[in-house]
């Protein structure tokens, strides 16, 4: 009998029958209310007036009103440079404990994201709260005595100026309860390995010590781990190693697209659990198994936004216009894509995080992730949105039996004429005209106005195959292994003239 287990799982199925659910739209205007308070006396919440907005009759709408939409570099350029060099109360009272690094898709070079004490409180009680919703799971009592595998950047903070920094995963993982540690691994000493593959090939050596119940990482790169430690032990999956694994945590980008490859290296059903945590805040978790869909976490330190995502209200850089009009969580519908915008007790304020979402249930304020800002395709009136892309190289899955876990994609002109050129990546061999075909007959299915362009302006599709492989080190070589680094689904000229050139040297290439 799982004794310890028992009572674990019994806390928390007492814990999910005491607490109520509340109004997700309630639980956002107090959220609001409660963040402009508390900032109204920072050097931003006097220059946008936050005492003003406080007294008007509509609060969120005079917000929207008063305050202009930032981008990252906006933020930092007029505001957060001021908390770099050291000043206090910026936009948010004192000065953040940490900043989080995240080179995201975006290049080389790190953003630094404030996160302050409230920040990591707000992740922390989003967390527990995420650990709770483990009831609706249905999940066998020995399930809560096993240890969870989180593989995340380095928690070996670095020190610049006044302030500790790295990646949102490994400031989170340094600021664990003390009561979760014994659970934690692959512990402090591993974790604090900064080199991606050193860290990997310790966790593949020590792995038989661990009773591994829960992975929970980005799929890329848990993939990758879940490899090596099946070779190292020349294994057949990874439940040869760890038997009593369970439960995955996805976070950071869509689990669909990794399920087929995930999947092949289990030996048994693993329950995947949906995450969005991102460098500036925990977003939203999945709480139920009915649905993949994630419910934002709408009383715990980020008030949303969301702007119709239409292409007349982006700039050709991915920044939003001034005039797109942001919807609050009360006027929002399923079924249309938002880019989605957040302010948070790090004090960003209407701040484009770049993603895009969906919702599935509105009452629920339950959503998936859609894509990126930068990542919508509209040359030539194409309108292709990564989820539309997604859905479509499913369909090749499934129509060619083989598994596609990462791709990019770039509009190139071939004599004179647009085309989208692909690079899948997958270890079978197929027929790359046989590809681009089935491509493009997917995506006129998915998408009316990708069809109109084709038909027009935008001549044909190409296809190249790769292993996928070369996208893992295309991440190591222009970012860094592990973490939060996402591959660019869609690239620019430049960018994709430098992929195609580090993919010619044959790095994991099949040619």
């Amino acid at each position: 009998m799982a004794i310890l287990g028992s009572i674990i799982k019994g806390a928390i199925d007492l814990r999910g029958s005491l607490v109520s659910e509340t109004s997700p739209v309630e639980d956002q205007e107090k959220v609001l209310e409660e963040m402009l308070d508390t900032a109204k006396n920072t050097a931003f919440g006097k220059y946008y007036g936050f005492s003003k907005i406080m007294e008007a009759p509509n609060v969120q709408e005079y917000f929207a009103a008063s305050v202009p939409y930032f981008d990252y570099h906006q933020m930092k350029a007029d505001w957060w440079d001021q908390t770099i060099k050291g000043l206090e109360d910026v936009t948010w009272p004192g000065k953040p404990s940490y900043f989080a690094l995240s080179s995201g898709t975006t290049g080389k070079s790190s953003k630094r994201i404030p996160v302050t004490d409230a920040m990591i409180d707000a992740i922390r009680t989003a967390g527990i709260k995420q650990v709770g919703a483990l009831s609706n799971f249905e999940m066998p009592t020995d399930f809560f005595e096993k240890e969870i595998m989180m593989l995340g950047s380095s928690t070996d903070l670095a020190k610049r100026d006044e302030f500790l920094e790295g990646e949102i995963s490994g400031i989170s993982a340094s600021n664990i309860p003390f009561w979760f540690r014994g659970y934690y691994k692959p512990g402090e000493d591993i974790s604090k390995i900064d080199d991606w593959d050193t860290r990997v090939a310790t966790i593949a050596r020590r792995a038989k010590e661990w009773d591994i119940g829960a992975l929970s990482g980005i799929p890329s790169w848990m993939e990758l781990m879940m490899k090596e430690v099946i070779a190292y032990h020349n294994a057949e999956t990874i439940h040869d190693v760890w038997p009593n694994l369970q439960v995955f945590t996805s976070g950071g980008v869509a689990f669909q697209p990794y399920e087929k490859s995930f999947r092949a290296l289990c030996a048994k059903d693993v329950t995947v659990i949906d995450t969005y945590l991102a460098s500036e805040g925990f977003i939203a978790f999945q709480q139920r198994p009915e649905t993949t869909s994630m419910k934002l976490v709408t009383d715990n330190g980020i008030y949303f936004e969301f702007v119709p995502f239409k292409p007349e209200y982006i700039e050709e850089d991915g920044s939003l216009s001034q005039d797109a009009p942001a919807l609050t969580l009360a006027e929002v519908e399923t079924n249309q894509d938002y880019v989605l915008i957040i302010s948070t007790v790090s004090g960003a304020w209407r701040y484009l995080i770049g993603d895009t979402i969906a919702f599935t249930d509105v009452e629920r304020a339950e959503i998936k992730i859609t894509g990126r800002t930068k990542f919508f395709l509209n040359v030539v009136g194409s309108q292709l949105s990564v989820n539309k892309m997604d859905t479509a190289l499913r369909e090749l899955e499934e129509e060619f039996d083989i598994k596609i876990p990462e791709f990019t994609l770039a509009a190139v002109k071939i004599n004179d004429e647009f085309h989208h050129h692909w690079y899948l990546g997958t270890d079978s061999k197929v027929d790359e005209v046989k590809l681009s075909e089935a491509l493009d007959a997917a995506l006129k299915k998915a998408n009316k106005n990708y069809s109109v362009a084709r038909s027009k302006a935008l001549k044909g599709v190409k296809v190249t195959t790769v292993s996928p492989e070369v996208f893992h080190e295309w991440s190591g070589a222009s970012k860094k292994k592990g973490g939060q680094v996402k591959m660019a689904r869609v690239m620019d000229e430049k960018k994709f003239a430098d992929w195609e050139a580090f993919v010619k040297k044959g790095v994991g290439s099949k040619k």
